[in-house]
């Protein structure tokens, strides 16, 4: 692209003096045609073109790159760039067939901490609800330095970017998720809760209650790896997003015991009482304007109450289940799948109940790596997300 910018007021006063409504309309001159055309294909990225050449970047050896005065941060620069352009999930597909995924995911073994991160940002948008590159970045052993990186990366920043990146490339892939599950992902995601990074606790406990929502016999494999426990603690944070993700995770694995035999979480079912009791009662201590932002945590309590319990919460006797103005509550508040629009239906057009899907015997899993000393302790990466998403 020019420099300067495009040269906005130029084709401005050329538009406006062919086209002014006082004169009917006339066929333009060659000459005119021709510097036209030329004003705007000079403003015109040729994306394929301009992915061809990141691709070339990322296939130099990096000491070359230095000798050339390429810094860190310009790579970082480029990698944004590549991010934009593989919104577009052809252009993400494209990055296989011109050569740049493999040298993308070899950026994830890069010696400079953001640079893992952002590639792995750039993974977790190329696979966002797209079967076609989940399967080529699958193919292309990506999950391994994903999980690794995940697992065991010295800065929390690049440790949640890869769980970003893994939550996008297994989610509706079940062969991704059961390399997860086999790669002892769920171990791996024990630790990440007891993180002291509140953004990495977050997309953990998503990815908990997604994973938990495809298999429910999963419920049987977190519970003997301490899971009720660990949210039941994470279910008091001060963070409301922790708070809300921690109550759909119990709420799961409440009501996977509550169509068993027991119905409860054993010898967690007496603390998991005494804290929604606690909960309640914050929740009735809250301001006007807390009761409002605290919709979903509300609905969760009284919902994980209800399935406990066989009663409403006492919120509802009190009537801060629904506030004056608020809709009527849907069957299920915890039903929807919390994942970005952004492809959702070319990945899942026809979404299946998981209830109806026969469950499969869990797998045993041994335990994971132990957990990261310095995790949340060398890195400012707080202030981003969604999604994601993800981003996300």
């Amino acid at each position: 692209m020019a420099k300067d910018g495009p040269n906005w007021e130029g084709l401005l006063k050329w538009s406006l003096a062919h086209a002014d409504g006082t004169q009917p309309p006339r066929n333009l001159s060659e000459e005119d045609r021709r510097w036209f055309m030329e004003a705007m294909q000079s403003q015109t990225v040729d994306v394929v073109k301009r992915m061809k050449e990141i691709t070339l970047v990322m296939q130099t050896p990096e000491q070359v790159l230095e000798a050339q005065g390429v810094t860190p941060a310009d790579i970082e620069d480029i990698l944004d760039e590549l991010q934009e352009h593989v919104e577009s999930i052809d252009m993400a597909n494209d990055l296989h067939s011109i050569g740049g995924l493999v040298p993308l995911l070899g950026y994830l073994k890069n010696s400079h901490a953001n640079i893992r991160a952002k590639a792995a940002e750039v993974v977790a948008t190329i696979v966002q609800n797209n079967p076609h590159s989940q399967k080529l970045v699958m193919e292309a052993n990506g999950l391994e330095p994903l999980l690794t990186n995940f697992t065991s990366d010295p800065d929390v920043t690049v440790r949640t970017k890869a769980l970003g990146a893994l939550s996008s490339l297994i989610r509706h892939n079940k062969p991704g998720i059961t390399a997860f599950r086999l790669a002892n992902g769920y171990a791996a995601l024990r630790d990440a809760l007891g993180s002291d990074s509140l953004r990495f606790q977050r997309k953990a406990l998503n990815l908990i209650h997604y994973l938990l929502r495809e298999n429910n016999s999963d419920c049987n494999v977190v519970s003997e790896l301490g899971f009720p426990r660990m949210m039941m603690h994470l279910a008091s944070s001060e963070d409301a997003e922790v708070r809300e993700a921690a109550f759909r995770g119990l709420l799961e694995l409440v009501r996977d015991k509550t169509e068993g035999t027991n119905g409860s979480l054993g010898e967690e079912d007496e603390k998991l009482k005494e804290l929604l009791q606690e909960r309640i009662k914050g929740i009735s201590l809250m301001s006007p304007e807390d009761l409002v932002a605290a919709r979903e945590e509300r609905q969760l309590v009284d919902s994980l109450w209800n399935t406990c319990y066989n009663e409403p919460s006492s919120l509802r006797e009190k009537g801060l289940l629904v506030l004056p103005g608020e809709d009527a509550l849907p069957p299920d508040v915890a039903s929807k799948h919390f994942e970005p629009p952004l492809r959702a239906w070319a990945a899942n057009p026809s979404a299946k109940s998981p209830i109806s899907e026969k469950k499969q015997t869990p797998l045993l899993l041994g335990p994971g790596p132990p957990p990261d000393a310095a995790d949340g302790r060398n890195n400012s990466g707080e202030g981003e997300d969604t999604n994601g998403q993800l981003n996300g």
